[in-house]
């Protein structure tokens, strides 16, 4: 998906708001209303949101949100999250990354590595990650999700349990304040699992807006992976369980952003 810093913020903005005027943009931004109406039409031609009179609505959703979606929202973010995380594995590693858009931003932040092995079950990482002449991909097979570009299944089950990777990177659909570890299909949380269970060191990518989020399968704790890697600082009763454990919280820092 290819939308500008501009036009992925005010994607974000219709998280918070339902409605906001084409002139409210275009004084937020500095920009003409003509330029305003660009930036809407790209968002609705990519299903982000629905053109109202005088301006852009939100398109409510239930459940997680659609992958498309989920790749320009706290997209500065994730970026930040991406470069970190990949600062942290060199070159001739083997990682294991899950499904979901800061994954794939971090598969992105290690196209500069060279010579590493490649795990995954989704289709853009895998695609991603092939442009590196070094790197060597294998992807699992399964049953593909429409509009997710993932495997699940069985097969992808057997498949990361054939390798003990040096890394794993996944992220969740949400975090209870407990610390459980929350998503939205029984099928993405056993293959988290195993992800996990056969990495030597496992990274946690997510940003702050997944605290709290509600998803209604349960997987596991958040101190049970090695780092937490986050754009601000989780809720008070998070860093209480992350200090009271063996997992490390990594903010990125502001000249990340």
């Amino acid at each position: 998906m290819d939308l500008t810093a501009r036009q992925a913020e005010i994607s974000d903005l219709l998280r918070q708001e339902e409605f906001i005027t084409v002139e409210s943009l275009a004084e937020r931004f500095d920009i003409t209303t003509q330029t305003v109406r660009r930036d809407i039409n790209a968002l609705c031609d990519y299903g982000q949101a629905r053109r109202k009179h005088g301006g852009i609505e939100s398109i409510s959703t239930e459940g997680n949100l659609a992958y498309g979606t989920r790749q320009v929202l706290n997209r500065v973010a994730k970026r930040a999250i991406a470069k970190h995380a990949a600062k942290l594995i060199p070159n001739g590693s083997s990682i294991s990354l899950g499904i979901g858009t800061t994954p794939e931003m971090v598969m992105r932040a290690l196209l500069r590595h060279k010579d590493l092995k490649i795990y995954t079950n989704n289709l853009i990482i895998a695609q991603t990650a092939s442009a590196n002449s070094t790197f060597e991909v294998n992807c699992s097979g399964g049953r593909i999700r429409s509009g997710d570009f993932d495997m699940l299944g069985s097969p992808v089950e057997s498949f990361f349990s054939s390798y003990m990777t040096d890394f794993s990177v996944f992220g969740v659909g949400g975090v209870d304040m407990d610390g459980v570890l929350l998503d939205f299909d029984d099928e993405e949380v056993q293959i988290r699992r195993v992800i996990l269970n056969n990495s030597r060191e496992s990274l946690l990518v997510l940003d702050h807006e997944k605290f709290g989020r509600s998803a209604h399968v349960r997987g596991g704790q958040i101190q049970d992976v090695s780092k937490v890697i986050c754009d601000q600082k989780p809720p008070n009763e998070i860093c209480q369980i992350l200090n009271d454990s063996e997992s490390e919280l990594i903010i990125c820092e502001k000249d990340e952003l």
